[in-house]
């Protein structure tokens, strides 16, 4: 139960100041994170905080600082994509988690549309929040353009389409990814290895799939014969691999550009009658931990730690917001295999 002042009212800073026996500004720099305090000033103001109850007016510290205490976490999708597919879902957790823990409010904004575009950015530019996480990955998508011209910090998830110059952005290793996947179903002795990309005017996707075009030396040709685009969603792999089959009757593995696509690889190969691993391998990327383990059979799956890519970003940011000078740079985080009961 907190503590009221003297006066009966909430207590204030002035009460805080009094009761550690230190100046007003004083009192100031220890709530705000100043460097120049000294340890002793500090921890009689952080007991004085504690025995009085005090809550600092954010309002009152917005005008003066000019902050508002919040962060926006940006997706460029469909609304539908966002809540349906359990790779968004993780994403938004791990913001919420990594946010939280540096006392920073998300705001989570979806955009889509034109007008949703013209909403944000009137958002963004209008003070709500202090700067912003963008993940916006589709070719054609005006957001980073957007993003390019805002009074306010942003870091950017992914690769964004056009230069990356003057850009942090936080991404993982999806060629090395994709490249990891199918050398492990070489390595098994898997001879006729097709993929399940996802959409292509995504780079991760792109990258994905120029892993296993690198593995299994595939041109043009073999690579539109042999890969099929299942949209990251799940009926959409299996609606790929279905037609892959029909295409490659001979297949005996497949790489899959994403777990939630993989459980959809799995139920059309059951379908067609084919036993996993025995007669088609699988690979899915991600290791979703809501996925991955939960398959019949579980699925082998290249790791993206996207917390630890969240969390990444959120480092960035909030040093552009301290007024650090941070280089802009792609940081690019490694992928690994995760061997379960599918190859």
């Amino acid at each position: 139960m907190s503590v009221q002042s003297h006066s009966g009212a909430r207590p204030t800073l002035e009460d805080v100041a009094a009761k550690a026996g230190v100046s007003r500004a004083t009192a100031s720099r220890v709530l705000n994170a100043s460097p120049r305090v000294s340890p002793e000033a500090h921890e009689a103001v952080t007991a004085a905080v504690m025995e009085l109850g005090y809550q600092p007016n954010q309002a009152a510290r917005a005008l003066v600082t000019r902050r508002s205490g919040a962060v926006a976490v940006v997706f460029s999708e469909p609304e539908p994509k966002i809540f349906d597919d359990p790779h968004f879902a993780w994403l938004i957790r791990s913001a919420a988690r990594s946010l939280a823990d540096a006392d920073v409010q998300m705001v989570l904004m979806l955009v889509h549309s034109t007008q949703d575009q013209a909403r944000a950015e009137r958002f963004l530019a209008g003070g709500h929040v202090d700067g912003a996480l963008l993940f916006a990955p589709h070719k054609g998508d005006q957001l980073p353009t957007v993003a390019r011209k805002l009074p306010l910090p942003v870091v950017y998830a992914g690769r964004p389409w056009g230069s990356l110059r003057g850009l942090h952005t936080v991404d993982h290793d999806n060629e090395g990814g994709g490249l990891l996947a199918t050398e492990h179903l070489i390595s098994l002795g898997r001879k006729k290895i097709v993929s399940v990309t996802g959409p292509l005017d995504e780079h991760s996707a792109m990258d994905r799939l120029a892993g296993w075009r690198t593995a299994v030396g595939a041109d043009d040709e073999t690579t539109a014969l042999m890969t099929a685009d299942g949209g990251f969603s799940r009926e959409g792999g299996k609606k790929a691999m279905e037609a892959l089959l029909g295409r490659v009757p001979d297949l005996d593995a497949v790489f899959v550009a994403s777990d939630h696509m993989a459980a959809g690889v799995l139920d059309a190969v059951r379908e067609a009658g084919k036993r996993v691993p025995e007669d088609v391998a699988i690979v899915g990327f991600d290791d979703h931990p809501m996925i991955a383990p939960h398959t019949t059979p579980s699925l082998t799956s290249v790791r993206q730690d996207t917390s630890a890519q969240v969390r990444h970003m959120v480092t960035h940011l909030l040093r552009l917001l301290r007024g650090e000078t941070i280089r802009a740079r792609r940081e690019v985080l490694p992928t690994t295999l995760v061997r379960r009961e599918s190859a």
